[in-house]
């Protein structure tokens, strides 16, 4: 399928799957319109890149799904000046909507072989103010700190204690939280003058966050 095409299909993702669902910020849905989801996964299943579903990346993980990138950006009231952090690079497809809104992305990813991939993913799909760290990403990357966002892609049992350090004043922290039997909440932390004020966004399903300051692999 030539680009015409896969344009014509993310229009209609962005239409059925986001705007439809709820999603208003202008900048979130000029992302989603822009960023080719096909170039961050397999080529072997590229035919599935607008369906509105997780998709196998390798390593046991997955691509989330555009509705759920496009939630969490929005959550995170992206501006064209935040430095934002990204826990979970994943296939690199989150880092680089939140890339299309912020001024920088710093991502970071356990799997050494997931992180080589989303580098090379980024750099094809000309995307250039995205660093891709490999490392834990509970302990957030410091050097790099303040962010404006810290976004997760994935769920622990509470929001890891440096990431707060890291956060600029007003910055918002998204992520999905364990609540117990199975069940996950999105959440926006903001930091205010008297500490981190938790927004509920509902139910979600993501795979776990590992390190220090979250799951520890067995």
């Amino acid at each position: 399928m030539g680009d015409d095409g896969r344009a014509a299909e993310r229009g209609e993702m962005v239409a059925w799957t986001i705007e439809a669902r709820g999603i208003r910020d202008p900048a979130v849905i000029a992302a989603m319109r822009s960023v080719p989801r096909e170039a961050f996964v397999p080529a072997s299943i590229a035919g599935e890149a607008y369906a509105d579903h997780p998709l196998p990346i390798g390593s046991g993980q997955t691509i989330s799904q555009p509705y759920i990138v496009a939630l969490t950006a929005e959550a995170a009231r992206l501006t064209a000046g935040d430095r934002v952090l990204d826990v979970g690079t994943g296939s690199g497809y989150a880092a680089a909507v939140y890339a299309h809104i912020a001024r920088e992305v710093v991502s970071v990813e356990v799997v050494p072989e997931l992180a080589d991939r989303a580098r090379a993913a980024l750099a094809a799909a000309g995307v250039g103010n995205v660093r891709v760290v490999t490392g834990d990403g509970t302990l957030g990357v410091p050097e790099n700190a303040p962010y404006d966002a810290i976004l997760a892609a994935a769920a622990g049992p509470g929001i890891p204690e440096p990431w707060i350090g890291q956060l600029a004043q007003g910055g918002r922290i998204v992520m999905p939280l364990e609540r117990g039997d199975g069940w996950q909440q999105l959440v926006r932390a903001t930091l205010g003058d008297d500490g981190l004020e938790v927004a509920e966004l509902g139910g979600v399903r993501f795979v776990p966050l590992i390190g220090e300051h979250g799951i520890r692999p067995s």
